[in-house]
């Protein structure tokens, strides 16, 4: 049995969502720490990998936890442990890595962009190469929640691209991955963050649940293919 993987939450409502019928699925055991209600970020060399999902923090903080969180990503760096960083897990990454977090020109919420458009990404031709997108398409429908994004250096790659915020998808080394949208997105989740999130609750939830309606098979294999894609590169499955 492999060594556990660890779940890092910044908040206890932003869950693992498809990650954890994966991790069933393949009985892959797992460590979820949520930095919100004061628990110690472990260190990550006792684990396979580590998955750090979104929050309404900026890796910009100066506060304890987060200089923490991201002196621990360059440790994770350093050894080479497989990372997969979700929304805010890309910022902290890309902090960690030498980029920069700025803010977003144009926030971007929801299933569609301002001009009405659905969002989606582009993958970069090395994105196309890269093993986190076998078996996918080169453009994928997201949802997005965040109004920050990365500013890049020559050390990291950009594996897809946006219309409004470029860098989506980045890869630092080998075996370390952000994602600025959210591939786990599960009809659970959506409807929690729904009545919770500031700039979800302003919007209209009926639109919102249809459109994830119409679009959940897809989206859902989508997302299932990029996680188990990253157990496979983190040689996990």
């Amino acid at each position: 049995m492999p060594r556990p993987v660890l779940i890092i939450q910044h908040v206890t409502h932003e869950g693992p969502g498809l990650l954890s019928d994966l991790l069933e699925k393949y009985s892959i055991p797992s460590l979820i720490v949520d930095l919100s209600r004061g628990e110690p970020y472990p260190d990550p060399r006792h684990y396979s990998a580590v998955i750090t999902l979104g929050g309404p923090q900026s890796a910009n903080d100066l506060n304890e936890v987060m200089r923490n969180e991201l002196s621990t990503i360059e440790i994770i760096l350093q050894e080479n442990i497989p990372y997969l960083g979700i929304c805010l897990g890309m910022q902290t990454l890309v902090k960690a890595a030498k980029g920069e977090v700025t803010t977003c020109s144009t926030k971007e919420t929801g299933f569609f962009g301002p001009d009405g458009i659905p969002f989606t990404v582009d993958l970069t031709l090395q994105g196309i190469e890269d093993s986190l997108f076998n078996d996918l398409g080169k453009r994928l429908r997201v949802f997005q929640l965040h109004g920050e994004t990365v500013a890049l250096h020559n050390g990291i790659s950009l594996l897809a691209t946006g219309k409004f915020c470029k860098n989506q998808v980045v890869r630092v080394s080998n075996r370390a991955y952000g994602i600025q949208s959210h591939f786990e997105l599960t009809p659970q989740l959506l409807l929690s963050w729904l009545s919770i999130d500031n700039d979800l609750r302003i919007m209209d939830h009926a639109q919102l649940i249809e459109t994830f309606h119409d679009i959940h098979v897809d989206y859902k294999h989508t997302g299932t293919t990029i996680l188990k894609n990253f157990l496979h590169v983190a040689e996990i499955i």
